[in-house]
């Protein structure tokens, strides 16, 4: 690892880079506010839309151009894009089409927040999809749980291949199907001398304890450790390790496909995470090669070896294999990678008939993003909403020493200065008179505050419920909002978020507390004793083995309960006057 950098301004650094890509390809504009990359003028076709953190680059920006994205939102450095960011691209950048796909890594906070920016689209009448690529085999399932694969290089083969698609006009239904064929033929896995250092942060920030003589395979492309730590090995070790991880069918923690199962022939990917040298990166193909040949008898159709998606400039590779099956679409996956494109990220240059011979404008101006909101006649006392509302806001500022205390040790020490940033921005709405009687308006309002103020997962998802509480409301059709009409909606709200997270009580969530406190509350019509029953559920968090979030990946929780859990019960709490 290396903490020497030309630019160490994280900030600036991300932003001057967006700069560039313009430059390197006119085609494209700048929206420098969302850090939006996007095709100045395009058909009327489906919008193949990505993003994710900064430091992944060429993806996802270097993907955008004709025959692959309509356009990515960047984050910043490891970190997802927000909600407005992806929504204003969504809404604003990828016109005219028939249909917007989105296709997302597996990681928590791009998954909620590129969920919610769909679902506020979709309540808008806009046709948009989502679909979530996990490749990664380098954590097993057994401890990534519920979480699922994450995403790492071979998502670039989804977005080469379905943007392909995309630009013969199909429709949004096949592509979407397009992309979720290819992700579930597909598995990846990688391998790293080092972890990165961020730039911005100090000496050692970045490190966890990789030694010098150590590798790490399985390590993820934001600093995450893997599944082991060894001693380098040779190369020819190490690419059998590899490879087993990949494809051995009695691995059955790991193996998700059958080398010769349905097979059309398949693909190799190999992906500079950032700080191979080419000459060592043609060394990790040509072993790859050789053993896929004489161990697995896998002869690929298409080699793609180079820098598709970095961990800034780390000194590792992954290695992508895509199995290549009948798309039902008159076209090959074959075809669709061959298709022409204009864009700098996708770096292959040969014809398919070599492979077949072988057998800026800096930014645009800035656009209004406030929505007009359409009054409704669910009506509702604004001092008992305010009142109520604020009790239970202070107790979690009160609170948060605690849950910063816990998040801490089993996570990254964020929950509670996010929900105290959360709970006073929402304070300072009701103080400024935010709160109406039109109870819609008012939630939607909320959902804006929570949404631009609350960071990390719990923010996503505080913002998707209140979101899915607004539709229900509505979909309530009454003039009052009585107990029972918001107890109803809460209720619709929480199956809502299924759609985004797999959470259910026993995983370790907030869900532990959110479920128990609402279904009591439904149930019981008494704050008090549905307060209680959310400080049961957060307490039973205590030792509970975690399937979901960043302390899957903890090794050791002790007596901790889930700090999000906590938030909820003492907010239930406060509502209560407890």
């Amino acid at each position: 690892m290396t903490s020497k950098h030309f630019v160490n301004d994280p900030t600036v650094l991300v932003t001057t880079a967006l700069k560039a890509v313009p430059y390197t390809n006119p085609s494209l504009e700048l929206d420098n506010a969302n850090k939006i990359i996007y095709r100045k003028s395009a058909p009327k076709q489906v919008a193949v839309v990505s993003g994710g953190g900064a430091g992944h680059e060429p993806s996802f920006v270097g993907l955008v151009g004709d025959g692959i994205l309509r356009a990515a939102v960047s984050g910043t450095i490891f970190s997802s894009p927000s909600v407005k960011q992806i929504y204003n691209c969504v809404s604003k950048r990828v016109a005219p089409n028939s249909g917007v796909l989105l296709i997302v890594m597996n990681y928590t906070g791009d998954v909620l927040h590129f969920g919610l920016a769909t679902e506020k689209a979709k309540a808008q009448a806009l046709n948009v999809e989502m679909i979530v690529v996990g490749d990664d085999v380098g954590v097993g399932r057994e401890k990534s749980g519920k979480v699922g694969r994450r995403g790492i290089a071979g998502t670039v083969l989804v977005h080469k291949i379905t943007g392909a698609l995309a630009a013969t006009g199909a429709s949004l239904d096949e592509c979407a199907q397009l992309a979720k064929l290819v992700s579930s033929n597909l598995v990846s896995m990688g391998s790293s001398l080092a972890h990165v250092h961020v730039p911005g942060t100090g000496m050692g920030e970045s490190e966890v304890g990789l030694k010098f003589e150590e590798i790490e395979l399985g390590m993820g492309i934001h600093n995450e450790q893997g599944s082991t730590r060894m001693g380098i090995p040779e190369l020819p070790t190490l690419i059998d390790m590899m490879l087993k991880q990949l494809l051995d069918k009695n691995d059955s923690d790991r193996n998700y496909l059958d080398p010769k199962e349905n097979s059309q022939g398949w693909v190799l990917m190999i992906n500079n995470l950032g700080g191979v040298s080419p000459l060592e990166l043609g060394g990790v193909t040509a072993e790859v090669l050789k053993q896929l040949d004489r161990q697995w008898e896998i002869n690929p159709k298409r080699v793609y070896s180079g820098t598709f998606m970095t961990s800034l400039n780390g000194n590792g590779f992954s290695m992508s294999l895509l199995r290549t099956v009948e798309t039902g679409l008159g076209m090959t996956m074959i075809d669709l990678l061959d298709a022409p494109h204009e864009t700098t990220g996708w770096n292959s240059a040969i014809r398919a008939e070599t492979w077949d011979g072988k057998n800026a404008k800096e930014s645009s101006p800035e656009s209004d993003d406030e929505d007009i909101l359409q009054p409704s006649e669910l009506k509702m006392d604004i001092n008992k909403f305010s009142k109520t509302l604020s009790a239970g806001l202070e107790k979690l500022i009160e609170a948060e020493a605690m849950i910063t205390k816990y998040d801490s040790i089993v996570g990254d020490g964020d929950c509670g200065i996010g929900l105290r940033r959360g709970a006073e921005a929402v304070i300072d709405f009701i103080s400024k008179g935010g709160v109406t009687d039109d109870t819609i308006s008012t939630i939607i309002r909320l959902a804006d505050v929570v949404e631009e103020n609350m960071d990390g997962t719990s923010g996503a998802l505080y913002s998707i419920f209140l979101n899915a509480l607004v539709k229900a409301l509505r979909d309530a059709r009454e003039k009052e909002a009585t107990f029972s009409t918001w107890t109803t909606a809460a209720l619709t709200a929480m199956a809502g978020l299924g759609r985004y997270t797999p959470a259910q009580p026993g995983d370790r969530t907030l869900v532990d507390a959110l479920h128990p406190w609402l279904v009591t509350l439904a149930e019981t019509k008494d704050l008090k004793m549905a307060a209680q029953a959310a400080r049961e559920g957060a307490e039973s968090t205590k030792g509970m083995r975690p399937k979901l979030g960043r302390t899957v990946y903890v090794g050791d929780i002790g007596k901790v309960p889930d700090p999000g859990a906590i938030g909820i019960a003492v907010f239930a709490e406060g509502l209560a006057g407890l």
